[in-house]
């Protein structure tokens, strides 16, 4: 009886695994997409930082707390650090606590969002409309009035103040 019971429960584990092993293989896009401003590997590499590389092309993630732009508090507007595209307003800024900037509400026609498994579970990833830069995620945890929290990395940005 146990060792029918442990071999039940082993092969339930290793279903499991390999589940979550065949969502996280398909963790890239959810649906290609194409976008307004394209270059190739080659070019964004010449055109962006090492870690702006690495977090807009490659869906990265800075160190939390690492990002200058947390502690941005003047007026003006956050850009996409690929292409410039204005992607929130400092108005809905806030501090989230997590360690990266976060935003309340996007600009309109800013972003766009795709589902991601990267860490073998759903969430929403938040792109760039223009480009397709990886900027993030975005949550159900945030503030009124939209109870969003769109969690930034802040090197995939750049600060225009007004």
């Amino acid at each position: 009886m146990i060792r029918s019971a442990s071999r039940r429960s082993f092969l339930s584990l290793l279903g499991a695994t390999v589940a979550v092993a065949g969502l996280a293989a398909c963790g890239g896009k959810a649906e290609a997409r194409t976008f307004p401003v394209t270059m190739s590997d080659a070019q964004w590499r010449r055109k962006l930082t090492r870690a702006q590389y690495h977090i807009l092309r490659e869906a990265g993630t800075e160190r939390a707390y690492s990002s200058p732009l947390n502690k941005e508090h003047r007026a003006g507007t956050f850009l996409c650090a690929g292409c410039a595209h204005p992607l929130y307003s400092s108005k809905t800024k806030y501090d989230s606590g997590t360690g990266w900037p976060s935003f309340w509400k996007p600009l309109p026609r800013a972003i766009v969002t795709d589902r991601d498994f990267k860490l073998g579970y759903p969430r929403t990833e938040v792109l760039c409309a223009r480009c397709g830069g990886h900027l993030g995620h975005v949550f159900d945890d945030g503030p009124k009035p939209t109870g969003k929290r769109y969690c930034m990395n802040g090197a995939a940005m750049m600060f225009h103040p007004a």
